[in-house]
């Protein structure tokens, strides 16, 4: 059957959005993207509005992970997860996603790599743990050796320490010792190497102090 489009409308409330009429009667809503070659006087078979009605729901799919990606960057699985909450087929979800991937929106090589920079500069922690964090946002193994391929756990417990240590200035060493050495076990950091990292900065700061006094 052929229905003619009798009017277009942007939409009061959000201009973005076009009010298709067929026939003299409301009919459906399309982002103005999709309806951008429609024309009043057009005729449309049941066909063509069943494949614009699914242009659209994929237009909506893809501006939907653009709002997530605007907060952070996130990885492929994020993404899917927030799409499949918000309602959308498998299918469009895939199509959405290799949409972004070619698009450069989306990469979780890049997105693991980041992630660890993010890391080592606000809230060192063990490459152990870095990992497990990565495999929790569903980047690939592959992907999370490269990223975590630079990292030493010598010099993540180091830098660890020195931030968390200025709040433990003037405390005795078993306190020290106990305060620190519980913080970077919670960081993922293996015995061995929290033992020797709380030691060098309790003798850094003492040559600090005796250098000063």
């Amino acid at each position: 059957m052929e229905h003619k489009i009798t009017a277009l409308r942007v939409q009061k409330r959000n201009p973005n959005r076009v009010n298709v009429y067929l026939d003299g009667s409301f009919a459906f809503g399309l982002s103005r993207i999709v309806a951008a070659w429609l024309r009043v006087g057009q005729t449309l078979s049941d066909e063509k509005i069943a494949t614009l009605q699914a242009e659209e729901t994929r237009e909506a799919a893809y501006q939907s992970a653009l709002r997530f990606l605007n907060y952070r960057p996130r990885s492929e699985a994020e993404l899917r997860s927030k799409l499949e909450g918000k309602g959308f087929e498998p299918s469009v979800i895939d199509a959405t996603l290799q949409r972004l991937v070619e698009e450069g929106w989306v990469c979780d090589d890049r997105f693991a790599r980041a992630w660890v920079e993010s890391r080592k500069a606000s809230r060192p922690r063990s490459r152990r743990l870095l990992a497990l964090e990565l495999r929790r946002k569903g980047i690939s193994e592959e992907n999370i050796q490269r990223a975590v391929a630079d990292l030493e756990d010598t010099e993540l417990a180091y830098q660890a320490a020195l931030r968390y240590a200025r709040r433990l200035e003037g405390l005795d060493y078993a306190t020290f010792y106990r305060r620190l050495a519980g913080f970077l076990e919670r960081r993922g950091f293996a015995y061995g190497t929290v033992v020797a990292t709380v030691r060098r900065v309790w003798e850094e700061i003492r040559a600090t102090h005796d250098t000063t006094t």
